[in-house]
């Protein structure tokens, strides 16, 4: 009777130990890729506003000239403020960005890509909002990232752009706004 109790209490504390929260990789990096623009992208941004308000002007769409205005004074201000550095955690239970904590059942996979020359983990979620985490590598490998997180969540190498993202990319090269 005693052996078939210290069995029970063996398999207790080793199923106990299996529920532990464990921190498999902790790190620091900028909260969203980052690169400083130029006095040409600004002027770009600029004459592309003032083309698109003399037509809405034109058409006596003030409200929109409005929201125009304002979303371009909200991209110039993103694009000239740098982020500051995120504190990233990837644990037994899922991944924490910041102070909010993504548990291993709201993710549904990842895969990498380069953003702004800055590698990023792009983690696909079940909800709607946010449908993707987009976590700034830093100083840490693609290669050491993806050995952690293989074991709790699929991993795909490639991953069709979607159609806003085919036309962004045509803009980007067709029109850049500032120079190479």
């Amino acid at each position: 009777m005693e052996s078939a109790d210290q069995a029970q209490h063996e398999t207790h504390e080793g199923t106990q130990h299996d529920f532990d929260v464990r921190t498999l990789l902790s790190w620091s990096a900028p909260g969203r890729p980052f690169t400083k623009k130029g006095r040409q992208f600004y002027l770009s941004v600029f004459l592309l506003l003032l083309l698109f308000e003399v037509i809405l002007f034109l058409f006596s769409q003030y409200e929109l000239m409005m929201v125009l205005v304002a979303l371009t004074f909200l991209s110039l201000v993103l694009s000239s403020v740098p982020p500051h550095n995120f504190h990233y955690k990837i644990t037994t239970e899922g991944i924490k960005v910041e102070d909010y904590f993504y548990i291993w059942s709201e993710l549904y996979d990842f895969y990498f890509k380069r953003i702004d020359n800055m590698e990023a983990l792009i983690v696909r979620t079940e909800s709607l909002l946010p449908r993707e985490l987009k976590i700034s590598l830093g100083d840490i490998t693609r290669e050491h990232v993806r050995k952690i997180l293989v074991r709790y969540l699929p991993y795909r190498e490639y991953v069709h752009p979607t159609f806003m993202e085919k036309s962004a990319d045509w803009l980007a090269h067709n029109f850049p706004l500032e120079k190479t």
